[in-house]
């Protein structure tokens, strides 16, 4: 299985094109609309409702995206709904949503948030949700998560739908994780086991022995988050594409 070519070829706006000013909260349609407008490829992020629906939402809890609080997992999908997000005028969208949205116009790259708590096997339910929609969907989509366990059962659910483990620097002071799971993680030790045919790793980090290591053995290599050109010109010196926010990528010859 390799990533197609459109996931190394297209700026992935991050969360999709959000700019809170202009009206587009992270990981809105307007920001996904934004987005297909403009050409770009989209990088969303998914957790579960109560009623078991996949959202289109990045944080376990409400309170920084809305004006809301406690866990997105407690609401029905319908509750979540109905809430705006925080700068637009839009409640929190369903995957469903999602994809008939892009309808394959751009590459959608979909990260599966950790539902374990400490990147562990308690997972299921949301690749299942999402898994149903996915696998009707035409267009390039491929999907990912730190959390390898989620990657193993995404490979069990949708073997033919390109997947990837979202990686790390895992500094400990910057996760909410045993220093033993960071220094796992750190190396990367789940790519082959989970099938995976792409890393999209943290810009910072892309010096790393190991990501030239995987690149050289035919992983294909993505990172995040590129907030303006002058980082986005260091990281491409490793990174075939990246994941970027707050400014425009120029176009590549």
């Amino acid at each position: 299985m390799t990533l197609p070519k459109a996931f190394l070829n297209t700026p992935l706006a991050h969360r999709a094109l959000h700019e809170v000013t202009a009206g587009r909260p992270e990981n809105s349609r307007a920001a996904v609309r934004a987005a297909v407008e403009a050409g770009f490829g989209i990088e969303i992020d998914l957790q579960l409702s109560a009623d078991g629906k996949a959202m289109v939402f990045h944080d376990y809890g409400l309170e920084r995206l809305t004006a809301e609080r406690g866990a997105v997992r407690l609401r029905e999908a319908s509750a979540l709904a109905a809430i705006p997000l925080k700068g637009g005028d839009e409640g929190i969208p369903t995957l469903e949503e999602i994809l008939d949205l892009v309808g394959g116009r751009v590459p959608l790259l979909v990260e599966f948030k950790d539902q374990d708590g400490g990147m562990g096997p308690d997972v299921g339910p949301l690749e299942a949700a999402a898994a149903k929609l996915i696998g009707s969907y035409r267009g390039d989509l491929a999907v990912m998560s730190f959390n390898p366990h989620s990657v193993r059962e995404l490979a069990r659910l949708l073997p033919d739908v390109p997947r990837g483990l979202t990686t790390s620097a895992y500094r400990p002071d910057e996760w909410p994780l045993p220093a033993q799971t960071c220094d796992r993680l750190r190396g990367i030790p789940d790519y082959a086991g989970s099938g995976s045919c792409f890393i999209s790793h943290e810009a910072d980090d892309l010096s790393r022995p190991r990501v030239a290591e995987l690149k050289a053995a035919g992983a294909a290599v993505l990172c995040w988050t590129i907030r303006s050109q002058t980082e986005e010109d260091i990281a491409r010196q490793v990174a075939q594409n990246v994941t970027f926010e707050g400014y425009l990528p120029q176009p590549r010859p």
